[in-house]
Protein backbone atom coordinates (compact mmCIF):
# COMPACT_ATOMS: atom_id res chain seq x y z
CA UNK A 1 0.00 0.00 0.00
CA UNK A 2 1.87 3.08 -1.24
CA UNK A 3 2.22 6.22 0.82
CA UNK A 4 0.08 8.14 -1.67
CA UNK A 5 -3.03 6.42 -0.32
CA UNK A 6 -2.42 7.93 3.12
CA UNK A 7 -1.39 11.40 2.02
CA UNK A 8 -4.47 13.04 3.57
CA UNK A 9 -3.87 11.27 6.90
CA UNK A 10 -0.19 12.20 6.89
CA UNK A 11 -0.91 15.83 6.06
CA UNK A 12 -3.46 16.06 8.86
CA UNK A 13 -0.96 14.53 11.28
CA UNK A 14 1.73 16.97 10.13
CA UNK A 15 -0.55 20.01 10.35
CA UNK A 16 -1.65 19.06 13.87
CA UNK A 17 1.57 17.89 15.51
CA UNK A 18 4.48 19.38 13.59
CA UNK A 19 4.62 22.27 16.05
CA UNK A 20 7.21 23.30 18.60
CA UNK A 21 4.73 22.85 21.46
CA UNK A 22 4.83 19.09 20.80
CA UNK A 23 8.63 18.73 20.81
CA UNK A 24 9.13 18.13 24.54
CA UNK A 25 10.38 15.63 25.59
CA UNK A 26 12.92 15.42 22.78
CA UNK A 27 16.68 16.21 22.63
CA UNK A 28 15.87 18.46 19.66
CA UNK A 29 14.72 21.11 22.13
CA UNK A 30 18.32 21.87 23.15
CA UNK A 31 19.02 23.30 19.69
CA UNK A 32 16.52 26.11 20.21
CA UNK A 33 18.86 27.76 22.72
CA UNK A 34 21.56 28.36 20.08
CA UNK A 35 21.13 30.99 17.36
CA UNK A 36 24.72 30.79 16.14
CA UNK A 37 24.96 27.99 13.56
CA UNK A 38 28.52 27.23 14.70
CA UNK A 39 27.17 26.41 18.15
CA UNK A 40 24.01 24.73 16.92
CA UNK A 41 25.74 22.19 14.69
CA UNK A 42 27.90 21.02 17.61
CA UNK A 43 24.95 20.91 20.01
CA UNK A 44 22.94 18.97 17.44
CA UNK A 45 25.66 16.36 16.98
CA UNK A 46 26.11 15.89 20.73
CA UNK A 47 22.35 15.78 21.39
CA UNK A 48 21.58 13.31 18.60
CA UNK A 49 24.56 11.11 19.46
CA UNK A 50 23.18 10.58 22.98
CA UNK A 51 19.60 10.03 21.75
CA UNK A 52 19.29 6.38 22.69
CA UNK A 53 17.58 4.81 25.69
CA UNK A 54 14.81 6.32 27.81
CA UNK A 55 13.94 9.92 26.96
CA UNK A 56 14.23 11.18 30.56
CA UNK A 57 17.78 9.87 30.80
CA UNK A 58 18.59 11.23 27.34
CA UNK A 59 17.55 14.75 28.33
CA UNK A 60 19.46 14.49 31.59
CA UNK A 61 22.62 13.26 29.85
CA UNK A 62 22.48 15.82 27.05
CA UNK A 63 22.02 18.62 29.58
CA UNK A 64 25.01 17.34 31.57
CA UNK A 65 27.13 17.03 28.42
CA UNK A 66 26.35 20.53 27.16
CA UNK A 67 26.90 22.14 30.56
CA UNK A 68 30.57 21.17 30.25
CA UNK A 69 31.04 23.13 27.02
CA UNK A 70 29.37 26.56 27.29
CA UNK A 71 29.62 28.46 23.99
CA UNK A 72 30.74 25.23 22.29
CA UNK A 73 32.06 26.81 19.07
CA UNK A 74 34.51 28.85 21.15
CA UNK A 75 35.15 26.35 23.94
CA UNK A 76 35.94 23.20 21.96
CA UNK A 77 38.67 24.67 19.67
CA UNK A 78 40.46 26.10 22.71
CA UNK A 79 40.72 22.77 24.56
CA UNK A 80 43.38 20.12 24.18
CA UNK A 81 42.35 16.50 23.92
CA UNK A 82 43.29 15.89 27.56
CA UNK A 83 41.39 18.97 28.68
CA UNK A 84 38.26 17.67 26.97
CA UNK A 85 38.72 14.28 28.64
CA UNK A 86 39.07 16.03 32.00
CA UNK A 87 35.87 17.98 31.39
CA UNK A 88 33.97 14.74 30.85
CA UNK A 89 35.55 12.72 33.61
CA UNK A 90 32.75 10.93 35.46
CA UNK A 91 30.24 11.42 32.64
CA UNK A 92 28.35 8.34 31.46
CA UNK A 93 25.25 7.78 29.37
CA UNK A 94 24.36 4.10 29.32
CA UNK A 95 27.39 2.56 27.53
CA UNK A 96 28.82 5.89 26.34
CA UNK A 97 31.72 6.99 28.52
CA UNK A 98 32.99 10.49 29.10
CA UNK A 99 36.20 9.62 27.29
CA UNK A 100 34.35 8.49 24.17
CA UNK A 101 32.26 11.66 24.09
CA UNK A 102 35.35 13.80 24.70
CA UNK A 103 37.13 12.02 21.86
CA UNK A 104 34.24 12.75 19.51
CA UNK A 105 34.43 16.41 20.55
CA UNK A 106 38.15 16.38 19.79
CA UNK A 107 37.23 14.96 16.38
CA UNK A 108 34.82 17.88 15.96
CA UNK A 109 37.64 20.26 16.87
CA UNK A 110 39.95 18.65 14.32
CA UNK A 111 37.35 18.86 11.55
CA UNK A 112 36.48 22.49 12.32
CA UNK A 113 40.15 23.49 12.26
CA UNK A 114 40.56 21.85 8.84
CA UNK A 115 37.27 22.85 7.18
CA UNK A 116 36.03 25.83 9.18
CA UNK A 117 32.76 24.18 10.22
CA UNK A 118 31.03 20.82 10.41
CA UNK A 119 28.80 21.83 7.51
CA UNK A 120 31.80 22.60 5.30
CA UNK A 121 33.25 19.18 6.08
CA UNK A 122 29.96 17.48 5.23
CA UNK A 123 29.55 19.42 1.98
CA UNK A 124 33.07 18.43 0.92
CA UNK A 125 31.86 14.85 0.54
CA UNK A 126 28.59 15.70 -1.22
CA UNK A 127 28.13 15.38 -4.97
CA UNK A 128 25.27 16.80 -7.03
CA UNK A 129 24.90 13.33 -8.52
CA UNK A 130 24.29 11.69 -5.13
CA UNK A 131 20.65 10.71 -4.69
CA UNK A 132 20.99 10.85 -0.90
CA UNK A 133 23.32 12.24 1.73
CA UNK A 134 24.69 8.76 2.50
CA UNK A 135 28.03 9.07 0.61
CA UNK A 136 28.64 12.45 2.27
CA UNK A 137 27.65 10.99 5.65
CA UNK A 138 30.17 8.17 5.23
CA UNK A 139 32.90 10.71 4.49
CA UNK A 140 31.79 12.91 7.42
CA UNK A 141 31.93 9.98 9.86
CA UNK A 142 35.32 8.95 8.51
CA UNK A 143 36.74 12.44 9.10
CA UNK A 144 35.32 12.69 12.63
CA UNK A 145 36.52 9.19 13.51
CA UNK A 146 40.18 9.61 12.58
CA UNK A 147 41.00 10.69 16.15
CA UNK A 148 39.66 7.43 17.60
CA UNK A 149 42.72 5.54 16.33
CA UNK A 150 40.76 2.34 15.82
CA UNK A 151 39.02 2.43 19.21
CA UNK A 152 35.27 1.61 19.41
CA UNK A 153 33.12 4.60 18.42
CA UNK A 154 29.48 3.77 19.05
CA UNK A 155 28.56 7.44 18.71
CA UNK A 156 29.59 7.53 15.04
CA UNK A 157 28.23 4.55 13.08
CA UNK A 158 28.84 4.55 9.33
CA UNK A 159 26.40 3.73 6.53
CA UNK A 160 29.28 1.87 4.91
CA UNK A 161 28.67 -0.90 7.44
CA UNK A 162 24.95 -1.11 6.71
CA UNK A 163 23.86 0.79 9.81
CA UNK A 164 20.64 2.82 9.53
CA UNK A 165 22.58 5.61 11.30
CA UNK A 166 19.34 6.70 12.94
CA UNK A 167 20.92 9.26 15.26
CA UNK A 168 23.11 10.79 12.56
CA UNK A 169 20.17 11.03 10.16
CA UNK A 170 18.25 12.70 12.99
CA UNK A 171 21.11 15.18 13.36
CA UNK A 172 20.95 15.91 9.64
CA UNK A 173 17.17 16.36 9.71
CA UNK A 174 17.51 18.91 12.49
CA UNK A 175 20.26 20.86 10.72
CA UNK A 176 19.07 20.71 7.09
CA UNK A 177 15.29 21.02 7.30
CA UNK A 178 13.77 24.29 8.46
CA UNK A 179 10.21 24.57 9.70
CA UNK A 180 8.44 25.14 13.00
CA UNK A 181 10.11 22.06 14.52
CA UNK A 182 13.47 21.64 12.79
CA UNK A 183 15.59 24.81 13.22
CA UNK A 184 17.87 24.17 10.24
CA UNK A 185 21.01 26.18 9.55
CA UNK A 186 22.82 24.00 7.01
CA UNK A 187 21.54 25.81 3.94
CA UNK A 188 24.01 24.30 1.46
CA UNK A 189 22.45 20.83 1.55
CA UNK A 190 19.04 20.12 -0.03
CA UNK A 191 16.43 18.42 2.15
CA UNK A 192 15.57 16.22 -0.84
CA UNK A 193 18.71 14.16 -0.15
CA UNK A 194 17.84 13.34 3.48
CA UNK A 195 17.19 9.79 4.69
CA UNK A 196 14.47 8.93 7.20
CA UNK A 197 15.92 8.21 10.68
CA UNK A 198 14.82 4.62 11.21
CA UNK A 199 14.67 2.68 14.46
CA UNK A 200 12.43 -0.20 15.53
CA UNK A 201 9.52 2.18 16.22
CA UNK A 202 9.67 3.86 12.79
CA UNK A 203 10.16 0.52 11.03
CA UNK A 204 7.05 -0.83 12.75
CA UNK A 205 4.91 2.16 11.77
CA UNK A 206 6.24 2.13 8.21
CA UNK A 207 5.56 -1.59 7.94
CA UNK A 208 1.97 -1.07 9.11
CA UNK A 209 1.57 1.58 6.40
CA UNK A 210 2.96 -0.79 3.79
CA UNK A 211 6.05 1.30 3.17
CA UNK A 212 8.47 -1.57 3.80
CA UNK A 213 8.33 -5.33 4.10
CA UNK A 214 11.73 -5.60 5.70
CA UNK A 215 12.05 -6.77 9.30
CA UNK A 216 15.39 -5.22 10.22
CA UNK A 217 15.81 -1.55 11.17
CA UNK A 218 18.90 -1.26 8.99
CA UNK A 219 20.15 0.97 6.17
CA UNK A 220 18.31 -0.92 3.42
CA UNK A 221 15.07 -0.47 5.31
CA UNK A 222 15.77 3.23 5.86
CA UNK A 223 16.38 3.73 2.14
CA UNK A 224 13.23 1.77 1.23
CA UNK A 225 11.09 3.86 3.58
CA UNK A 226 12.71 7.08 2.32
CA UNK A 227 11.97 6.13 -1.28
CA UNK A 228 8.32 5.52 -0.37
CA UNK A 229 8.02 8.96 1.21
CA UNK A 230 9.91 10.54 -1.68
CA UNK A 231 7.01 9.59 -3.98
CA UNK A 232 4.67 11.93 -2.10
CA UNK A 233 7.23 14.51 -0.97
CA UNK A 234 10.21 14.46 -3.37
CA UNK A 235 11.67 17.74 -2.10
CA UNK A 236 11.36 16.71 1.56
CA UNK A 237 11.13 12.93 2.09
CA UNK A 238 11.57 13.20 5.87
CA UNK A 239 8.77 15.77 6.19
CA UNK A 240 6.56 13.41 8.19
CA UNK A 241 9.26 11.95 10.44
CA UNK A 242 8.68 14.14 13.49
CA UNK A 243 4.89 13.83 13.57
CA UNK A 244 5.03 10.06 13.02
CA UNK A 245 7.45 9.67 15.92
CA UNK A 246 4.88 11.37 18.18
CA UNK A 247 2.80 8.20 17.78
CA UNK A 248 3.22 6.24 20.98
CA UNK A 249 5.02 9.12 22.72
CA UNK A 250 2.03 11.35 23.29
CA UNK A 251 -0.92 10.11 25.34
CA UNK A 252 -3.34 11.84 22.96
CA UNK A 253 -1.91 10.17 19.86
CA UNK A 254 -2.56 6.44 19.74
CA UNK A 255 -0.75 4.55 16.95
CA UNK A 256 -3.60 2.04 16.58
CA UNK A 257 -6.16 4.82 16.08
CA UNK A 258 -4.03 6.53 13.43
CA UNK A 259 -3.34 3.28 11.59
CA UNK A 260 -7.03 2.38 11.69
CA UNK A 261 -7.88 5.74 10.09
CA UNK A 262 -5.38 4.92 7.34
CA UNK A 263 -6.99 1.52 6.80
CA UNK A 264 -10.39 3.19 6.43
CA UNK A 265 -9.00 5.47 3.72
CA UNK A 266 -7.31 2.55 1.97
CA UNK A 267 -10.49 0.52 2.19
Amino acid sequence: MPAERYLTNLCELYDTYNKREYVHPDPLEFLYDYDDIRDREIVALVSSSLAYGGVKQILKSVSAALSRIPNPADTIPSCSRNELIDRYRGFKHRFTTGEELATMLFGIQTVIKEYGSLQACFVSGLSNNDETILPALANFVSKLSEVFDGKPRSLLPSPVNGSACKRLNLFLRWMIRKDEVDPGGWDEIPASKLVVPVDIHMRRISSSLGLTSRKAADLKTAVEITNAFRKISPDDPVRYDFCLTRLGIRDDLDPATFLKSCEMVAG
